[in-house]
């Protein structure tokens, strides 16, 4: 019992400053032995992990960049790529479109030479080409081209669906 009366007597506070000093004075310890360790050229454990870490930041920094290069460069590629299929979705829009318009001057110049011949052509095929003629119509005027080309097969059809109107089919 006279133990246990003795613990509540003890001072704290000069056990807490003491073990406080006590832990400073390790830490300086251990310090000054680093420098002095450090100072004779030898690695200790700590040291040689910290050194391995570093290089490990240098590395990883390193890598970081040159995949920021690669993607640059991707980036550069792809946009160059985006701009080769872009010209070449034009080309073949542009080849597309000069096919419709040739397949339509065709067929329309066709019909008109049938016509010319006096073959036989019934109320369907003129009502056809006509249709025909105003998208092709239509396809130059979106385009900005010009026509020139069925202008004059176009009076005759025109001329021919008005007579065979007139005698009526």
């Amino acid at each position: 019992m006279d133990t246990i009366k003795e613990l509540f007597n003890i001072n704290f506070s000069y056990i807490f400053i003491s073990v406080f000093v006590i832990l400073i004075g390790i830490k300086t310890t251990v310090s000054l032995m680093e420098w002095f360790i450090e100072k004779l050229g030898l690695e200790t454990k700590g040291m040689r992990k910290r050194k391995e870490e570093h290089n490990l930041l240098i590395q990883t920094s390193q890598n970081l960049q040159s995949l920021q290069e690669k993607h640059t460069k991707y980036e550069e590629h792809s946009d160059r790529r985006d701009d080769e299929i872009s010209s070449d979705i034009k080309k073949l829009t542009h080849m597309f479109l000069d096919k419709e318009i040739d397949d339509m001057r065709w067929e329309i110049n066709n019909f008109a030479t049938q016509v010319s011949e006096g073959r036989p052509c019934n109320k369907d095929s003129f009502k056809h080409c006509i249709h025909v003629y105003s998208k092709y119509e239509k396809i130059l005027e979106e385009n900005g081209l010009e026509n020139g080309e069925v202008e004059i097969s176009m009076e005759l059809i025109n001329e021919a669906y008005k007579q065979k109107l007139k005698e009526g089919f």
